[in-house]
C-alpha cells in the first residue's frame, strides 16, 4: 500500500464524524430451504437464528465504527422496544447517541429479511406514516448544535421524513461556517433540496432522474454529472454503477471512472453506506476527492461480497488496497 493511502487509513480513528438521516432497525432470519410449502408456492425456510442491526443511517455508523471511528448521529425513534434496541446497538458499536430524538407517536422502522442459503427470500418493512412536524424540528437543533465539531457531516436520507428542506438548507450554511466536508446519500424526494455539498453520491438511476437525462454512453454520463453538479451546487457528484465500478464527475474535469472492485457479488445491501462512510473519513483525513472515490470503491468491493447489511474492516480496506493493480491505487493529485 503506498504511503499517501497508509497514511489516510490511519487517520480514521481520529475523524470527529456526525451521521444525519432516517434510522431504523434491520432484523435478519437465517435459514435454509428443504422443501416448497404445500400451501402455496413458496419455500419453507427453516430458522437457524436470528440477528439484528442497526440499519439505514445507523448503518453508515456501522461501517463508521468498524473502521476505527467514534461517529455521533442524530435521527429519531419510536418510544418502543425497536426504539430501545436501536439506540443500545448504535451505543454498542461506539456511537455518540445523545443526540437521536424519541418521538412519542410514531414508531420505530423496522425492516426483516430471510436470509436461505446465502439469498435474500423476501423482505418485510414496517415503515410508520413520517416523524410529526416537531419531531423533525428537534433534529434539526440537534444537528446545529452538534454540526460545529465534526470534521465530516454525512446525510444519509432514505426518503422516511427525517430529512428536508429545513434541515438541508441548515447544514449548507453551517459547513459554509464550519468548513466540515459534506456527504449526502440522496434520496427523489429530496432532489431539489440538496445544495453546497462537498460529495452527492447517487445510484445511476437516482442520477439520470435527478439530471432528467437517460443515460446511454459516457458522453451522456458526462453530461448527467454536469447538470447535477449544478442542480446541486456541490463540489463533486460520485455517480454508483452497479458492475461499472463509480464514476466521480467534477467542474470542469471529465469524469473519472473507477472499475468494480468485487470479485463475487453475494448482496449489495448497504453497500452505499459502506461508500459513503470510507469517502466522509479519507475527506476528514485530508485526502483529495479522488483517493476519497478510491478508496470508497475499493471498500464497496468488499462488502457486496458478503451476506446482510455487512461492513468493512480497516484491515480489510488495506487488504483490498495492496490487492488492487498499482494503476487503480495511484490517485491523481
Amino acid at each position: 500500500m503506498n504511503a499517501r493511502l497508509r497514511h489516510l487509513l490511519a487517520t480514521f480513528s481520529r475523524a470527529r464524524v456526525l451521521v444525519v438521516g432516517d434510522l431504523m432497525l434491520d432484523r435478519f432470519i437465517w435459514g435454509d430451504v428443504r422443501r416448497i410449502s404445500p400451501e402455496a408456492p413458496v419455500p419453507v425456510v427453516h430458522v437457524a437464528r436470528e440477528s439484528e442491526h442497526a440499519g439505514g443511517a445507523g448503518n453508515v455508523v456501522a461501517n463508521l465504527a468498524a473502521l476505527g471511528a467514534h461517529p455521533a448521529v442524530v435521527g429519531w425513534i419510536g418510544r418502543d422496544q425497536p426504539g430501545r434496541t436501536l439506540r443500545r446497538l448504535l451505543h454498542e458499536l461506539g456511537a455518540d447517541t445523545a443526540g437521536i430524538v424519541a418521538a412519542n407517536g410514531t414508531p420505530s422502522i423496522e425492516k426483516t429479511r430471510i436470509i436461505a442459503h446465502s439469498q435474500q427470500v423476501v423482505r418485510l418493512d414496517r415503515e410508520p406514516r413520517e416523524p410529526e412536524a416537531s419531531v423533525v424540528e428537534r433534529v434539526r437543533r440537534e444537528v446545529e448544535r452538534r454540526a460545529a465539531g465534526a470534521d465530516a457531516v454525512i446525510v444519509s436520507d432514505y426518503g422516511k421524513g427525517t430529512v428536508g428542506a429545513p434541515l438541508l438548507a441548515s447544514l449548507a450554511d453551517l459547513r459554509v461556517r464550519h468548513g466540515f466536508s459534506y456527504l449526502i446519500d440522496p434520496k427523489q424526494p429530496n432532489f431539489a433540496h440538496y445544495r453546497g455539498a462537498t460529495l452527492v453520491k447517487p445510484n445511476e438511476p437516482e442520477a439520470a432522474q435527478a439530471a432528467g437525462i437517460e443515460p446511454r454512453d459516457a458522453r451522456s454520463l458526462a453530461t448527467i454529472g454536469a447538470r447535477l453538479l449544478d442542480v446541486w451546487q456541490s463540489e463533486a457528484v460520485l455517480i454508483s454503477r452497479g458492475g461499472e465500478g463509480m464514476s466521480l464527475c467534477r467542474r470542469g474535469r471529465p469524469p473519472r471512472h473507477f472499475a468494480a472492485a468485487a470479485r463475487e457479488v453475494f448482496d449489495v445491501t448497504g453497500a452505499g453506506d459502506t461508500v459513503l462512510a470510507v469517502a466522509a473519513l479519507a475527506l476528514a483525513g485530508g485526502g483529495t476527492l479522488e483517493e476519497a472515490a478510491l478508496l470508497a470503491n475499493l471498500a464497496a468491493g468488499v462488502v457486496v461480497g458478503k451476506v446482510g447489511t455487512a461492513t468493512v474492516s480497516r484491515r480489510e480496506l488495506a487488504q483490498a488496497v495492496d490487492a488492487a493493480p498499482r494503476a487503480r491505487r495511484k490517485a491523481a493529485r
